[in-house]
């Protein structure tokens, strides 16, 4: 019965290990920019932490979506990269504008608006990446 669920939600179960991966990825790349040469009340400087821990995390994420995630087998890598890094500009884009709306226009904590922001982008980047990027 474990093994028939695993095999009906192997997909959803490998994002979300993947995500949480991607996730501790993220988290960490921005904490250690905060934590050591950015300073989040900065709002130019918030926005470079967020900036340089998407990068990290998107390149991560690519390889792990890729490879265990959707298992992709396409010949089009070059294409298919592209087309993950584009569809993870727009829920940057959602990233940077919940956290200029939380903490720089609300005043609400950095950390805690970061938790709640990934939540949101994890949920949009698994259907854009199920429908757009890695569609079968």
């Amino acid at each position: 019965m474990i093994k028939k669920l695993y095999n009906q939600y192997k997909e959803i179960i490998h994002y979300l290990i993947a995500g949480v991966l991607t996730t501790v990825v993220s988290l960490g790349v921005y904490y250690a920019c905060v934590l050591t040469f950015l300073n989040p009340e900065y709002a130019l400087q918030l926005q470079a932490a967020n900036v340089i821990s998407w990068i990290a995390a998107v390149t991560f994420a690519y390889f792990t979506n890729r490879k265990f995630v959707f298992e992709s087998k396409t010949e089009h890598v070059g294409k298919e990269m592209a087309s993950f890094y584009m569809s993870r500009v727009a829920t940057l884009l959602i990233d940077m504008a919940c956290m200029f709306l939380m903490v720089t226009l609300m005043g609400m904590n950095d950390k805690i608006a970061k938790l709640i922001v990934q939540v949101i982008v994890t949920i949009g980047n698994y259907i854009l990446s199920k429908f757009f990027v890695f569609k079968k």
